[in-house]
């Protein structure tokens, strides 16, 4: 298994664009946090929001990423490409239709533990980490065990993580000290068909790329 800092241009910008594009989704934390802050009238709550959605969604992103790590000691006999492509594209067509059952719920008084819980559960219900396990299995050889065996995992989650929590706080403060939420009401773009158009697509590009 390859160090994730081996990896190709196309892999970085994968990591990097997919960090963004979880980052700017009100659903992975932003919004929450900007919420908070105003409710409290404090830019210090919403920045002490960051860390535990972050430590969340990391922990989220881990679990797929360490999954399709192990996989990919089996990628040779299993045609992954077509499974993990139909798994995408199954879950894109079940959030379009069952997702607003799912919606996990937390009050403003949450502490660190609650946050980071409901961070997690929201990156793991919206496919946020299974939508990168096609970018993962490139970078696993055929061996995959011990510490060794999660080096690209955690690099992965790490660089991931770090790109979505800058975006989170950038666009947390910009809602907090310009654009007020107040946005959200007058218009927004509707990220349930975009995050569901998004895996539906990473489905049908990772079967045809096989």
């Amino acid at each position: 298994m390859d160090s994730l800092f081996q990896a190709s241009a196309t892999t970085w910008a994968a990591i990097v664009g997919s960090g963004v594009f979880h980052g700017v989704n009100p659903a992975m934390g932003w919004l929450f946090a900007t919420a908070l802050g105003m409710q409290r009238g404090s830019r210090a709550a919403l920045l002490m929001a960051l860390a535990p959605l972050a430590l969340g969604h990391a922990a989220a992103i881990l679990l797929f990423t360490a999954s399709a790590a192990a996989l990919g000691t089996w990628r040779a006999a299993l045609p992954l490409h077509l499974l993990l492509g139909a798994l995408l594209i199954g879950w894109a067509v079940y959030r379009h239709r069952y997702g607003h059952r799912h919606r996990v719920r937390v009050g403003m008084t949450a502490g660190f533990a609650g946050l980071a819980a409901w961070s997690a559960a929201m990156a793991t219900l919206h496919g946020a980490g299974l939508m990168l396990m096609p970018v993962m299995l490139p970078l696993c050889g055929s061996g995959f065990g011990g510490a060794a065996g999660l080096l690209v995992p955690l690099q992965f989650t790490v660089v991931h993580t770090a790109v979505t929590l800058v975006t989170t706080a950038i666009a947390a403060l910009a809602a907090y000290e310009t654009i007020g939420l107040g946005v959200l009401r007058r218009g927004w773009i509707n990220f349930d068909w975009l995050w569901c158009g998004a895996l539906a697509t990473t489905g049908a590009v990772l079967i045809a790329s096989g």
